[in-house]
């Protein structure tokens, strides 16, 4: 009389596991889409927030909104938008255009930056800069932040060449890097190697923007063809994100099924 019932807590595993893995799927699926979002909104506002203090008043939304619909008697000209829009305690439109303010960076940023292309912009930047330099602390934290800048967002050969594999921090174990430059100056003047040095960031996880900067000679550098961004990836993820997609969906499967 049993045998007949027998497969069904078989059944109930598959079906226990085919709900996990397409929970699992689905995850994989939000979970960037997501995060996306959420970070780009997070800085959208923390951006809004950090510029409109610098605008005037009567130049923010809110008051420019209220001066085309209120009246000079301060009744509102379409009396019916009234009752859809939020308003304050004095009956005023209120009004947050979230990502506007990153609209007014975004063009003061330009403006700023065709001004000091032009000469009378140099001239004022080299006269402020002097200025600065005289400055003993200020000096310090403003040449610190332009180094940063300039090597973050110049477009300049200090951009990294390719990845590569190299033995760190002892033979047998290998990490990967970025190779920057060659080395050059006293570095590699001093150094007694016949092919040269190239200079590696090593990066770390899961914050690649942190590293140590190591000098290799080029025979124990190994040049990799991936990308710098798969590369990136790859270290970021902890070796879980495959810079090939194929081989990624492979491993997402076998995991599955062993699991």
């Amino acid at each position: 009389m049993n045998a007949p019932f027998e497969p069904e807590p078989k059944k109930r595993g598959r079906l226990l596991a085919n709900l996990r893995n397409s929970f699992l799927t689905g995850i994989v699926v939000i979970a960037p889409v997501g995060l996306t979002v959420w970070l780009i909104w997070t800085v959208v506002g923390w951006v809004d927030g950090f510029v409109w203090p610098f605008v005037p008043e009567r130049l923010q939304p809110t008051a420019l909104l209220n001066s085309w619909m209120v009246n000079a008697a301060g009744d509102p000209r379409i009396p019916w938008l009234f009752d859809f829009l939020d308003r304050n305690n004095d009956g005023l439109l209120e009004v947050n255009v979230r990502g506007l303010g990153v609209v007014v960076f975004l063009l003061f940023t330009i403006v700023v930056g065709w001004i000091a292309k032009g000469l009378i912009g140099r001239s004022m930047i080299s006269f402020a800069e002097s200025l600065v330099d005289r400055t003993p602390v200020v000096r310090s934290i403003y040449s610190g932040i332009k180094q940063l800048a300039e090597t973050v967002f110049a477009q300049s050969e200090r951009s990294f060449e390719k990845a590569c594999l190299i033995e760190y921090p002892r033979k047998g174990i290998w990490a990967i890097g970025f190779i920057s430059t060659d080395a050059k100056g006293e570095i590699a003047r001093r150094t007694p190697t016949s092919a040269g040095l190239t200079s590696v960031f090593l990066p770390t996880t899961p914050n690649p923007t942190s590293g140590f900067l190591l000098f290799f000679p080029v025979e124990d550098v190994i040049e990799l063809d991936m990308t710098i961004e798969d590369a990136a990836k790859l270290v970021i993820s902890a070796g879980l994100v495959y810079p090939n997609g194929q081989d990624a969906k492979q491993a997402v499967e076998e995991w599955a099924k062993a699991s």
